[in-house]
């Protein structure tokens, strides 16, 4: 049988393409198609890198949580509850 990606192979394919979208198609489809793989390529550096930085923050200690409560509760004050009388 030989190989899929022989040299007349390649060239039967190319001119298939040819003879379907033409010359002036041809680089916009090519262009298209990196873009398409550099978009991909991006997509799965970010997804790395986010799993990365997530074990990278698990394994760091947590500060205690009293510590972080008091703070952030006496920085932001809670909004008052307006009861409702209408009767």
């Amino acid at each position: 049988m030989g190989d899929l990606f022989s040299g007349p192979h390649i060239i039967l394919i190319a001119l298939v393409l040819l003879l379907l979208f033409g010359g002036k198609k041809i680089p916009e489809l090519m262009r298209g198609l990196g873009k398409g793989i550099r978009e991909f390529k991006d997509a799965k550096d970010n997804v790395a890198k986010e799993i990365e930085d997530h074990i990278n923050s698990t394994d760091q200690p947590k500060i205690s949580s009293t510590s972080s409560s008091v703070s952030s509760s006496s920085s932001t004050p809670l909004p008052a509850i307006r009861e409702n009388k209408t009767a």
